[in-house]
């Protein structure tokens, strides 16, 4: 099962009965877009009892194409990894 936004919103909604759907949603948005400009600008994002998400550069290297088996040089780029924190991969790993 996947998680959506628009589950989260439900869930913002359900456990804040003083918000309206519109407000939830808001927070919601709010939050993703918080989220998204710290990443795109290289900061990390770290939320406590979750863990953390990191930019790393990474450099161009050489890779080959495996339907032609053809040589091709991959760009640099930035990608975003997720650490989970100490709390959350022992709930995880809790059975």
């Amino acid at each position: 099962m996947t998680l959506t936004k628009a589950d989260l919103v439900q869930q913002v909604y359900k456990t804040h009965p003083s918000l309206t759907k519109a407000q939830a949603t808001d927070s919601v948005e709010a939050f993703l877009s918080l989220a998204k400009t710290a990443l795109i600008s290289g900061n990390d994002l770290l939320l406590s009892g979750f863990g953390k998400f990191n930019v790393k550069d990474k450099k161009s290297r050489r890779g080959r194409n495996p339907q032609t088996g053809d040589e091709l040089t991959l760009n640099a780029r930035r990608v975003v990894t997720f650490k989970p924190s100490g709390i959350l991969r022992s709930r995880i790993n809790a059975d």
